[in-house]
């Protein structure tokens, strides 16, 4: 009776289904941030992003979160440094422009920095750059950043806060 070959540990069996379910997982990310509600009569869509928006700090902190982990599965992806350096930075013009209350959320309906992400993994993932993927290192520097871009931008959503309920406090 003849034996099946045994597989070797080391390589990866199920790459590709690994990675097809990842960027399901993305894409059910994206979509549910950004564009889970079709607007009747367009072809446009509004997600929960804005909405959390409206949440005081914690609100923008979770969608942070959601939005930081996006950006390690493209690094798990492969994706390069430059296109994760976009991503980066469309969450980081999200994260300062949501900063302003009401203003911020209308430019989160707008803006949909996790559907532009969600575009550049499958750019990416439909015509691999020949470029480098990224080092764990960089990853790290790049999301240890958005995190603080993300605390600073709560802590001056505090301040701002506070500062109206001040002013406010002293109209009456």
């Amino acid at each position: 009776m003849v034996q099946p070959p045994q597989r070797s540990p080391l390589v990866n069996i199920g790459q590709p289904d690994r990675k097809q379910a990842s960027i399901e997982r993305l894409r059910t990310i994206s979509r549910l941030l950004d564009n889970a509600i079709s607007i009747p009569g367009t072809d446009y869509g509004v997600g929960i992003d804005p909405l959390l928006g409206l949440l005081p700090v914690g609100g923008d902190l979770i969608s942070s979160i959601f939005s930081a982990y996006m950006v390690v599965e493209a690094a798990r992806l492969g994706l390069p440094r430059e296109s994760l350096i976009r991503m980066v930075t469309n969450l980081i013009l999200d994260t300062l422009a949501g900063t302003v209350p009401v203003l911020g959320d209308l430019f989160d309906v707008a803006w949909k920095a996790n559907a532009r992400n969600m575009e550049l993994i499958e750019s990416h993932m439909q015509s691999p750059l020949s470029s480098q993927k990224a080092d764990k290192w960089f990853v790290f520097l790049l999301l240890t950043g958005l995190g603080l871009m993300v605390v600073g931008a709560a802590t001056l959503t505090i301040t701002i806060i506070a500062l109206v309920l001040n002013m406010l406090g002293h109209l009456f």
